[in-house]
């Protein structure tokens, strides 16, 4: 993928579309949410008791990449969604991004379980091999289809107005402030969850899937294999550690991209591919 300006004009999106992004990304989730918090009893009378496995959930998760494709879709119609979507196809990147992603995320889960002291204390989640394979699907299919709006959309128009460290910065802020509503409701895993350590991980998370992002000329494909290990089930409960880690991880992750991440030469800045782009 390219990081100069867009070649292909007629699949050009334009920065002011990050509005309409943002408006279908909140308004879908945070109305279906709200709809929950403001008239709990309405709700649960017809649509039954919101949880995480609950259809509604999963629509409210998928807003950002319902926002993703209708911008894509109404600024390159279908050719430009085929291009769009070529981007889940990149798989290129270099060995230490993959060695932090397999090996690195997992350390810092279990690092923090064993410094919070619950990582021998705590047993197995899964009590079968069925139960764990169901839990890896939803995993699978939950969170990571977010990035199709994140880092598929939002983070590309950023770049363009932003360096690296302040567009992932923006879009961590954006990121953890769309999960709120998520924290108001009992029964949701967020619930569970300190939002102020949330949020944080956020912030860390999205600068250091930045670096990663622009080092794999935009995949949407690892930025959601990121996703993904950062919400598999099999890794300990390691909060609040796991957040002071991620942001010692994010601070190493700067400082090592320093000359990239402060200047927006190496951005990039396209949504849709341009068709000379390669998809792998």
């Amino acid at each position: 993928m390219s990081n100069s300006p867009l070649d292909d004009k007629a699949f050009h999106v334009p920065f002011r579309g990050i509005v309409l992004f943002l408006l279908i990304s909140f308004g879908l989730a945070w109305g279906i949410l709200g709809l929950y918090i403001l008239l709990p009893e309405r709700m649960e009378a017809v649509f039954g008791r919101l949880t995480g496995s609950h259809p509604l959930f999963f629509l409210a998760v998928y807003a950002p990449a319902i926002a993703a494709l209708t911008l894509v879709v109404s600024c390159g119609g279908l050719a430009g969604l085929r291009c769009f979507l070529g981007r889940a196809l990149i798989w290129r990147c270099s060995a230490a991004w993959y060695f932090f992603m397999i090996i690195g995320i997992p350390f810092i889960f279990i690092g923090g379980s064993a410094i919070r002291g619950n990582l021998f204390s705590e047993p197995f989640p899964f009590a079968s091999f069925q139960a764990l394979l169901v839990g890896l699907i939803l995993a699978a299919i939950k969170g990571p289809i977010e990035e199709f709006g994140w880092r598929g959309v939002a983070l590309p128009l950023l770049q363009r107005k932003f360096a690296p460290i302040w567009g992932g910065g923006i879009l961590g802020v954006i990121w953890g402030l769309w999960h709120f509503p998520a924290f108001l409701l009992s029964g949701t895993q967020q619930s569970q969850w300190s939002f102020a350590a949330f949020f944080a991980g956020c912030l860390a998370i999205s600068v250091i899937v930045t670096a990663m992002f622009n080092r794999s000329h935009g995949s949407i494909l690892l930025s959601a294999f990121f996703h993904f290990q950062l919400m598999n089930p099999i890794f300990p409960d390691a909060q609040p550690y796991d957040t002071y880690l991620l942001i010692c991880a994010a601070s190493l992750v700067v400082w090592w991209n320093r000359k990239t991440m402060f200047a927006k030469s190496n951005s990039i800045v396209e949504v849709i591919p341009s068709k000379k782009s390669p998809s792998s």
